[in-house]
C-alpha cells in the first residue's frame, strides 16, 4: 500500500510537543525547521522530529491527531517510546479518574 499521510509529534525546544497531519511529511518538517509557516512552532524552534505514523488515508491521520492532542505528557512520551504497556495502563487510569 502507498501510505500517503502523516500523524506527526515534534518536541519543541521549550520541551513542548506539536502533534499534527500532513500528506508530506519531509516538507512539513521542514517547513516547521525553517519557520516559514509561524504558528504554534515558530518561537519555539529548534523542533525535532520524535513521532510519525503514516496513514492510508486524511481522515485517519486527522483522527490520530486529534486523539494524541488530547493526551497527556506522560501519554506522549510513552507513544515516542512505544510502550504501549504504558499507554495503556495511562489510559485506565485517566478512565478512573474521569468517573
Amino acid at each position: 500500500m502507498d501510505w500517503m499521510f502523516h500523524c506527526y509529534m515534534l518536541r519543541c525546544s521549550d520541551g513542548s510537543f506539536y502533534v499534527g497531519h500532513t500528506d508530506d511529511i519531509e516538507k512539513r518538517i521542514a517547513e516547521h525547521v525553517s519557520g516559514v509557516t509561524g504558528g504554534y512552532t515558530y518561537k519555539r524552534r529548534p523542533v525535532k522530529l520524535v513521532w510519525n505514523e503514516p496513514f492510508a488515508n486524511r481522515d485517519d491521520a486527522k483522527a490520530a491527531e486529534k486523539q494524541i492532542k488530547g493526551w497527556s505528557r506522560a501519554k506522549k512520551e510513552a507513544l515516542i517510546d512505544g510502550d504501549w504497556n504504558l499507554i495503556s495502563r495511562l489510559a485506565r487510569c485517566k478512565a478512573v479518574l474521569d468517573r
